[in-house]
């Protein structure tokens, strides 16, 4: 890709930040959507719940990313907190989107890049699901089916519109894998339930170079599933957990336990998503981290 001007909404997050960090250093320029004033030249205000855009960050974007919402993670799901998580994402990508459709034609992004999450299968035990399977049944997937949905402003302007479906991230300093990092260098690391259930994950390496690869290449239209290419058991990716940092792996934690220090999200723990990126590497991705034992050390560096 050619020295490009990109605005990224939710750069202070994770897989927002490590983007911004490879993009800037690739020289291409960084627009950063904030909620708050703007500090410097390279940013531009957005108000996600009161649909407020600065359309002057986004006019002349080559591209526009969206990686905002609350952490699913980071809390117990009250409605409150079920609520937020709701509109964060799907407000969140109305705005952006309604914006980008106002933009003057020749001012527009010439794609929209969504985030979005493998949420979307719901449960699937052992059966491996791809793009082409339907969506779930419960709160993750019908948030996720609207969360798409908002984006239709910006496809209906003929922008390319791409969403990337992410697993579970593997990294050290952020998201559900960052809980997992000091316990297990601890000692306490453990399988989770029965361990039996898949967890379908990405490096954070990985994550970031397949955001880079929709943004470059042309003709990526709707879903990808961010997911290495081999998901696992939470038994199999403690089991490698514990040889990666060199740690016993002896602990479990009941499923019991699970539901009542977590409520809800407990099910996203122990819930089996067995997801392929089938159309991610049909259109040419190459997983420099496919394996989890690699992943790990990358996230341990």
């Amino acid at each position: 890709m050619e020295h490009s001007r990109i605005a990224v909404a939710g750069s202070s997050g994770l897989i927002g930040s490590a983007l911004v960090r490879s993009l800037t250093a690739d020289g291409h320029e960084v627009v950063r959507l904030v909620r708050r004033a703007p500090r410097s030249k390279d940013e531009a205000r957005w108000d996600p719940e009161s649909k407020s855009v600065d359309a002057a960050g986004l006019a002349g974007c080559d591209a526009v990313v969206n990686l905002a919402g609350a952490n699913v993670g980071s809390r117990r799901w009250t409605e409150a907190y079920k609520a937020k998580l709701r509109s964060g994402r799907v407000l969140g990508t109305a705005a952006l989107a309604e914006a980008i459709a106002a933009l003057r034609p020749e001012e527009r992004p010439r794609v929209f890049v969504n985030g979005s999450a493998i949420g979307y299968y719901g449960e699937t035990g052992e059966r491996t699901v791809d793009e082409s399977s339907p969506a779930g049944q419960g709160f993750l997937p019908s948030l996720v089916v609207d969360w798409e949905g908002a984006a239709a402003p910006a496809q209906e302007a003929g922008v390319r519109t791409a969403f990337a479906r992410t697993g579970l991230v593997v990294a050290r300093d952020g998201g559900a894998w960052g809980r997992l990092f000091p316990l297990f260098k601890a000692g306490l690391g453990g399988r989770m339930g029965n361990g039996r259930q898949y967890w379908s994950f990405v490096s954070l390496h990985d994550e970031v170079a397949a955001i880079r690869h929709l943004i470059d290449t042309d003709g990526l239209t709707g879903p990808f599933n961010v997911t290495a290419p081999q998901p696992l058991t939470n038994r199999e990716i403690t089991e490698a957990m514990g040889r990666v940092l060199h740690r016993p792996t002896l602990f479990t934690v009941p499923a019991p336990v699970l539901r009542a220090v977590l409520g809800e999200m407990a099910g996203d723990v122990l819930g089996s998503q067995r997801v392929l990126p089938k159309r991610l590497l049909e259109s040419g991705f190459t997983f420099a981290f496919p394996e989890i034992e690699g992943a790990v050390r990358a996230a341990a560096r």
